[in-house]
């Protein structure tokens, strides 16, 4: 199958775009962060879409505000998320649906206009070409490994002749439990602290990027002020810190490889994602396992993925509208149209 070179500019990043794989393993030892995407699901569902590798590059995004038009060439796309999203050109305004892929030809735009739910949303790009660095093209902005998109970059891609696909079932989150393994400094808090961490709600604060995400709630006891603190030890995402104030903060990719506040919880890796895709304001509640329920957690988690991308389906190949997929792809209350144009 051959293959041509395609360029693709950013008309505007929006808020915090960054390319994004599945993060720099193996060098934490030497405070090298892991980075990658905050939901690694979600780019393996949008690269199978595209027909890319799973842990190929993608375009991670925060809320919208996203614009990427095509120079040259032909790329193809998929959206994953809860978005709004629209290709304009010669031929107008067309919207369309997050979670399958779709072609987009030289002077056509593509357009995050908003989310609907969650803060994320990933953007696949067939053939996507990114450098890389220690082994991976994702960004950590603090040291200066990549940076944020902005308006006027270029990428490149390859583009192969290839049909769309549609995942018919989207993954969406509606469990507002995120379940944690307790400690590694569980001692470090009051008999009931642990308890207390899953008997109320917490409020995701407006502190939350990717470094980690402060949640606000009934205050965690330490039990004693020479317990707020720890020598540094090391820290991995999921890892839940509390400091002096006793409100949690949930660290996430980009966080630091080592911290000097005790450690309550973790959070288990299959639930890391539906967190990190939580949306300021929102409340959730905690619950305990342990270490045999996380792991069950993890390859039930695993297998859920790829029966998703096992039942990705290939759309009709003449240009026609697939309305089947689109009236039971991403609805929230029942059939809409996907070619309504009112703002």
């Amino acid at each position: 199958m051959s293959e041509t070179t395609s360029e693709i500019e950013v008309r505007s990043a929006g808020a915090y775009a960054s390319i994004q794989d599945s993060g720099r393993r193996g060098l934490r030892r030497v405070g090298v962060p892991w980075s990658g995407v905050l939901d690694p699901a979600w780019m393996k569902i949008a690269n199978a879409l595209v027909g890319n590798l799973a842990t190929a590059p993608v375009i991670e995004h925060f809320d919208g505000g996203l614009v990427l038009k095509v120079l040259h060439g032909r790329v193809r796309v998929a959206v994953a998320g809860q978005a709004d999203v629209d290709i304009s050109g010669e031929q107008g305004v067309q919207r369309v649906v997050c979670w399958r892929s779709v072609r987009l030809d030289a002077g056509e735009t593509l357009r995050i206009r908003g989310l609907r739910a969650g803060r994320l949303v990933l953007v696949a790009v067939g053939g996507l070409q990114v450098a890389e660095t220690l082994g991976s093209a994702s960004t950590y902005a603090r040291a200066g490994i990549g940076r944020p998109l902005a308006a006027g970059d270029r990428l490149s891609a390859l583009f192969s002749e290839a049909s769309d696909f549609l995942l018919a079932e989207p993954p969406i989150d509606g469990d507002a439990v995120i379940r944690v393994v307790a400690g590694p400094q569980t001692g470090h808090f009051a008999d009931d602290a642990l308890a207390q961490l899953c008997a109320a709600p917490f409020a995701i604060t407006e502190q939350a990027d990717r470094m980690g995400i402060r949640l606000h709630g009934p205050q965690l006891q330490h039990r004693s002020d020479a317990h707020k603190d720890i020598i540094s030890d090391a820290t991995v995402p999921g890892s839940m810190q509390v400091p002096g104030s006793g409100q949690p903060i949930v660290l996430l990719a980009d966080a630091q490889t080592a911290g000097g506040y005790p450690k309550i919880a973790t959070v288990i890796s299959a639930d890391l994602g539906r967190l990190a895709n939580r949306r300021a304001g929102e409340t959730l509640r905690f619950q305990v396992v342990d270490v045999d329920a996380a792991e069950h957690a993890a390859r039930s988690h695993a297998e859920m993925l790829a029966q998703l991308i096992a039942s990705i389906r290939r759309l009709p190949g003449d240009g026609s509208v697939d309305l089947e997929a689109l009236y039971n792809n991403g609805l929230i209350s029942g059939p809409i149209s996907g070619f309504d144009t009112e703002e």
